[in-house]
């Protein structure tokens, strides 16, 4: 307790002891100062102020707890939700507007088992031969082309996910709460997530380029010896027959 305070219970205590006093019988001759009930009554009164000041306290404490609370549970001002789920959709869109062979198990197993089949009949003409080359040749040149696609689209993401990292990183240094702190390390890894899905994108258009230019070569050359073995195979050849000029 600081001496402010006891100088004014003090004064309280000499208040009370003159009112007693002046309320006293007129038949008393002598007002006789009682020590102990004086120092009790001193006691009573810095008790009841120290009780006052340990509730002023406690209701002090509970009201820093409240906001502390409030701070914890305060969601986190900037969203970067709308921004990632618009850079996923180009890249899904990209995909989905792949050329002749779209990313189907289906479809490719329809195309291949059409256009890269794993011989060819003695019957299949050179016709067919010449347009299924082409097809093949066709797939090869649109799925490279698909890939710088999708190449070029991430590209055209990495300032949207600049900007991205740049307002997560402010706001999670100015978070006031444990809430936001946590809503803010959520939408890095959000980024970072999306982010491998753009490379897993590249990773598939460029693979998906390389399998259809591999399968073409080795059709090519599948087709290349069948075609050899035609031309060489010309029959039994020349044989000399009688022939009547002259009758």
């Amino acid at each position: 307790m600081t001496k402010d305070r006891l100088r004014k219970v003090f004064a309280v205590g000499v208040t009370i002891a003159v009112l007693a006093i002046a309320g006293a019988p007129a038949r008393a001759q002598m007002t006789v100062f009682d020590p102990s009930n004086y120092s009790q009554n001193v006691l009573t009164a810095a008790r009841t102020l120290q009780q006052v000041n340990n509730g002023i306290q406690s209701l002090q404490n509970e009201a820093m707890s409240l906001l502390n609370q409030a701070r914890n549970l305060a969601s986190l001002p900037y969203s970067s939700l709308a921004e990632l789920q618009q850079s996923i959709g180009q890249t899904q869109q990209l995909l989905a507007q792949a050329q002749r062979i779209a990313y189907d198990v289906n479809t490719i197993d329809q195309a291949f088992t059409r256009t890269y089949p794993q011989s060819y009949s003695t019957t299949t003409s050179s016709m067919q031969l010449l347009a299924d080359a082409q097809t093949r040749w066709q797939n090869s040149l649109a799925s490279f082309q698909d890939a710088m696609r999708v190449q070029a689209g991430v590209v055209q993401n990495l300032e949207s996910t600049r900007t991205q990292i740049s307002g997560l990183v402010s706001s999670s240094q100015s978070a006031t709460g444990a809430l936001q702190a946590a809503q803010s390390g959520n939408q890095l890894a959000a980024l970072q997530t999306n982010q491998l899905a753009d490379l897993t994108a590249v990773m598939a258009s460029l693979a998906r380029a390389q399998s259809l230019e591999g399968a073409r070569t080795a059709q090519s050359q599948a087709q290349a010896r069948q075609q050899l073995e035609r031309f060489l195979n010309y029959g039994p050849g020349y044989q000399a027959q009688t022939v009547r000029m002259f009758r």
